[in-house]
């Protein structure tokens, strides 16, 4: 629901005194920071928020936001969440989840936090692997990755979280990555949905995974391996300096998404398309685009509000007990009751 007045904040608002401790470099300080810096924007107040997370690296993060926090059990966040939210449904809820702790052991608490659409923010740290068990192959990790679980490489097919996401029903799926500019605006998109908001948030483990997103996410040419995507806008991607503009469009004999080149600047001609972020059948394809042959797409894949969990629950109790005396103190009187005093019972 949300629908507390704004206050005034500050990051310093949001900063705890523990002492952080992720490895040097680690890619969950600079999420750490943008959402510290988001909250402010959104007039957040901290006695209003709450951090739900599981465990893994990234479940350290209620200990750094200056809010109310649980750091709960492996893969059970979304349960805790959940029910945080119907207790008290103007609570704005964050949930923190990893790879690991999302798409394993908690990926049926995952499924059913988003398809039940519960409001609340889902930010899924995806690093590829197994960060805070000392480096072992996770579910999102690529095939033929060297771990000490798979010494000879994984013959695993990684999960898609974005793609696990839209198949358990989600309303709002938003990806980033951890040093991006951008990924605040995603964390903005997510907080302004209604419902269960999926952001997926590529981050660089420094130790057991360095560099495993420089293909798309390194500074030098991601104008050509980037796709960020926003409702209304063409989905173009490069720049004339790296080669030309291209943009993606649709091959209607495969019914299928396609590169095109854009020339000066004419991007309708070309067939580009303009994103939609409503469209489901869209952003599944999105999702699915084999990275190396297409841009990563990020941004806002797609926004499609519904109504939530909490507000059905609430209608049901509200139907349930209309007419009807809620008062347990006069529930409890009535009909047949006995004082018990002494050793005797005396009927009332």
């Amino acid at each position: 629901m949300n629908d507390m007045t704004p206050i005034t904040t500050t990051l310093k608002d949001w900063e705890t005194d523990q002492e952080v401790r992720w490895c040097p470099g680690c890619g969950d300080y600079a999420i750490l920071k943008a959402v510290q810096r988001t909250l402010p924007q959104l007039g957040a107040d901290p006695k209003n928020t709450v951090f739900v997370s599981g465990i893994g690296c990234s479940s350290r993060f209620p200990y750094y936001v200056e809010s109310y926090g649980f750091h709960t059990i492996h893969g059970r966040a979304p349960a805790f969440a959940t029910g945080i939210k119907l207790a008290n449904p103007d609570l704005d809820v964050w949930l923190v989840t990893g790879d690991g702790d999302g798409l394993s052991i908690g990926g049926n608490h995952l499924m059913h936090v988003l398809r039940r659409n519960v409001n609340m923010q889902i930010m899924l740290f995806n690093n590829e692997i197994y960060g805070l068990t000392k480096g072992q192959y996770s579910p999102t990790s690529r095939e033929h990755t060297r771990s000490p679980s798979t010494p000879l490489g994984s013959v695993d097919h990684p999960a898609n979280p974005c793609a696990f996401a839209l198949g358990s029903g989600a309303r709002f799926v938003g990806r980033g990555f951890d040093v991006s500019k951008k990924l605040p605006d995603v964390l903005k998109a997510a907080h302004a949905h209604q419902g269960a908001a999926f952001i997926e948030i590529f981050q660089n483990c420094i130790v057991y995974n360095k560099d495993v997103f420089n293909d798309f996410a390194a500074p030098k040419g991601a104008e050509d391996r980037q796709l960020w995507l926003a409702d209304g806008e063409p989905m173009l991607f490069g720049s004339e300096k790296t080669g030309g503009v291209k943009g993606i469009a649709l091959d209607q004999e495969n019914l299928s998404l396609k590169v095109v080149e854009v020339v000066d600047g004419d991007w309708q001609s070309a067939g580009v398309l303009v994103h939609n972020a409503k469209n489901r059948v869209l952003a599944h394809m999105l999702v699915e685009l084999p990275f190396g042959e297409f841009p990563m797409p990020m941004g806002i894949i797609y926004d499609d509000p519904a109504p939530t969990y909490e507000s059905a629950v609430i209608e049901e109790k509200r139907r349930a007990s209309e007419g009807k005396d809620t008062s347990i103190a006069r529930l409890l009187a009535k009909g047949q009751t006995w004082t018990v005093g002494g050793t005797a019972a005396d009927p009332v």
